[in-house]
């Protein structure tokens, strides 16, 4: 994606460029792993500037309609895995998409939903089985696949059949180019590491960084590239680099161990949170302290079964949503979130949501109706995307290019006591 550079915060406003989401193995995850009762007074609703959804929130018993001629009822697919190793991601980008979708309900306007989300356990043959699934129902726009490998895959189907996708978590650029009607709500592999490798030169300067990354996987590949690129114009020095697999992220100890000697102050995983959890270990059992520096992938460390989490104190990475934040937006979704599955939504769930709602301000814009085909929304959707603005979880003010790539500014947390603080 060739999208601007936003600000980044973190110890003050830091001037990036747009994060890349997600990645996958083949059908994997935001890029690398082939791998749903209101309790805030004011729900947190994005909203679209061109001509849709009122700038501010409002209460569901106070239904406020769009402007334009937008109505019935539209049915929104969805696609991710539910099941298996990258579930965390795909259940909670539905998630957050079913709250989108009931908020939007119980506003009594024009325009509702039905939401069917498909399980493609983060495989791209069953993803595409799973879009197929969905287009038998009567799909007419998809939020999905969540992982890049899957997204790639059913991403050719949309262009092909003329359906309007919108990816939460799909990060890498194979995923919309090439393909006018699908969209992205995460940042790209490539800004991603343009991101981190300005974020580590500017506020961690003199470090000495080492860099481990997944080879087989074009999130964590792509990421490592434009970092390498970045560091090496910004005089950042990488002093190691170590590679993985899908079959060999169980040892890391021959990678530490490079790195350590090489003196890596800083250790830069563009990886997964499973693989990084696994690093965390295997350094502290070895003395090896660095500042460890993950990106989008590795947020769900925090909830992932058996792992000590105060093994990742001070670990920083960057991502579009903080579950911290203080605004009335991110907090009210929070509570909703947390009362009705029981915990706090990570950066995927804040994604889904801000999909249905993006969706939901281009079929405002457009003025499309229930009755439409998939084929006459998707035009209609292209048509205004390049035009809309919104608001959202995960960035404010988010507009789209043509070829697909999301502009918004991501925030840089730090994990303290097990939770994610912004600086």
């Amino acid at each position: 994606m060739k999208k601007r550079l936003l600000a980044l915060v973190m110890a003050g406003a830091l001037t990036l460029g747009l994060l890349a989401g997600c990645g996958n193995d083949g059908g994997g995850k935001t890029g690398g792993e082939t791998s749903p009762s209101p309790s805030a007074s004011t729900p947190a609703s994005p909203s679209a500037s061109t001509p849709a959804e009122p700038s501010a929130p409002v209460e569901p018993s106070a239904p406020v309609e769009p402007s334009s001629a937008a109505s019935g009822t539209f049915k929104i697919g969805g696609v991710g895995p539910l099941t298996g190793d990258a579930a965390i991601y795909g259940q909670a980008a539905m998630n957050g998409a079913q709250i989108a979708v009931d908020e939007i309900n119980a506003l009594g306007g024009a325009v509702q939903f039905e939401f069917k989300p498909e399980d493609d356990v983060a495989d791209g043959e069953t993803s595409v089985n799973a879009y197929n699934n969905l287009m038998d129902w009567g799909m007419q726009a998809l939020v999905g696949p969540v992982t890049t490998g899957a997204a790639i895959s059913v991403s050719a189907k949309l262009y092909e059949e003329r359906v309007f996708g919108l990816t939460p978590s799909a990060s890498s650029t194979d995923v919309i180019s090439g393909k006018d009607n699908v969209y992205q709500v995460c940042f790209t592999d490539p800004n991603q590491g343009v991101a981190s490798a300005d974020y580590i030169s500017e506020n961690l300067a003199g470090s000495k960084v080492a860099v481990i990354y997944r080879n087989d996987d074009a999130y964590s590949q792509g990421i490592r590239d434009t970092f390498v690129k970045q560091a090496e114009s910004k005089g950042l020095e990488v002093v190691y680099e170590g590679t993985f697999t899908k079959d060999t992220q169980t040892d890391f100890s021959v990678q530490l161990t490079g790195a350590q000697s090489a003196g890596a102050t800083v250790l830069f995983l563009p990886i997964y949170y499973q693989p990084a959890s696994v690093i965390l270990n295997q350094a502290n059992q070895m003395g090896y302290a660095p500042t460890f520096f993950g990106v989008d992938g590795m947020d769900g460390i925090l909830t992932m079964e058996g792992f000590d989490t105060s093994l990742a104190e001070g670990v920083m990475l960057l991502t579009p949503f903080s579950a911290d934040a203080e605004d009335a937006q991110t907090q009210s979704f929070v509570a909703k979130y947390q009362e009705k599955h029981g915990e706090t939504p990570n950066q995927f769930a804040a994604d889904g949501y801000d999909a249905v709602y993006i969706i939901y301000a281009a079929l405002n814009a457009a003025g499309c109706t229930g009755d439409m085909s998939a084929e006459e929304i998707c035009e209609a959707l292209v048509g205004v995307m390049t035009s809309i603005s919104v608001d959202g979880l995960t960035g404010q003010g988010m507009t789209w290019s043509a070829t697909g790539e999301v502009s918004k500014a991501p925030r840089a947390v730090v994990i303290k006591d097990g939770v994610y603080v912004t600086p």
